[in-house]
């Protein structure tokens, strides 16, 4: 295994149109996991830890540019307002060393069906930004992940940073696991209340063979919100319409049966988080609904 240090990112980008197979590393949090089992042998490895743009952050007026190698412990300290999602799914991960190591940009490169990110990112409406020496592309995260750990990246591209949308509204992200920390999600659910545009998103983890959302939830639960008049009157959601959401979010799953829990507990689960995000996220928006109008 040859290994490859680039001191800028022209020069990591060149390496990468040289070598296509060569495996990026920043954090190493899970490729280097993948190679001490010997469950992957790269012929390259392009340690990009000496490209300080990768760590750097930068909010704008309407979204936040987070740099590929940004560790989750400093989205916890610095992005948690305007990313709400992505800091409470940044406490999941692992151990403090690791969420001092790693971040966003290796979770989207690995894909697993089971990084914690994934499900803040799609509730949150993320767009992936990808580069080669051919050019600079947004991939919109909901196009991201096309299989089991693949992406949507080309050969020759790496991610160099990831623009989300500073939070309109209150978000939510649960997991389950084994045990409190050091573990693989056995499912995880985020949730994004957009009131700007009065729509809900999801995302489900650890469910499917991919990271994904539940179109068909959303789709129910922004007619419901929208035809009671929930944004405008600020009234809890009732009961039905929670479970409905619930439902379908477990519908939404395709899930398998492993050594960490099987595909009908996952569906279970999945509909449980919904419906508590739901009921978290709502009563949030309901609280800054009623401090509105009384200040008003």
């Amino acid at each position: 295994m040859d290994f490859l240090r680039p001191a800028s990112w022209e020069e990591a980008l060149a390496a990468k149109a040289e070598h296509p197979t060569a495996v990026p590393i920043a954090g190493g949090t899970d490729v280097m996991v993948e190679i001490n089992f010997d469950h992957r042998r790269p012929e390259y490895l392009m340690d990009l830890t000496r490209i300080g743009d990768l760590y750097e952050w930068e909010v704008g007026q309407d979204t936040v540019r987070l740099g590929a190698s940004v560790p989750y412990a400093k989205i916890m300290e610095h992005l948690r307002p305007e990313l709400p999602g992505l800091a409470l799914a940044s406490h999941t991960v692992a151990s403090p060393q690791i969420r001092n190591r790693g971040g966003v940009g290796g979770n989207l490169g690995t894909a697993s069906p089971a990084g914690d990110a994934h499900p803040a990112l799609l509730a949150a409406g993320a767009e992936v930004e990808a580069e080669s020496v051919r050019g600079s592309r947004r991939i919109p995260v909901d196009d991201f992940y096309t299989g089991v750990k693949r992406n949507a990246l080309a050969p020759d591209e790496l991610i160099r940073a990831v623009h989300v949308r500073k939070a309109d509204g209150p978000q939510q992200y649960s997991k389950v696991g084994t045990r409190n920390a050091m573990v693989i999600a056995v499912c995880a659910f985020g949730l994004a209340l957009h009131p700007e545009t009065r729509t809900v998103r999801t995302g489900i983890g650890s469910a499917a063979p991919t990271p994904i959302r539940a179109t068909a939830a959303e789709d129910f639960l922004n007619a419901a919100l929208e035809e009671g008049g929930f944004w405008d009157n600020g009234k809890i959601v009732t009961p039905s319409v929670a479970k409905q959401f619930a439902d379908l979010c477990a519908a939404a799953c395709n899930p398998i049966d492993d050594v960490r829990g099987t595909a009908s507990y996952r569906r279970h689960a999945v509909g449980v988080m919904a419906r508590r995000t739901l009921t978290w996220t709502w009563e949030s928006y309901r609280g800054a609904h009623r401090t509105t109008e009384g200040a008003a």
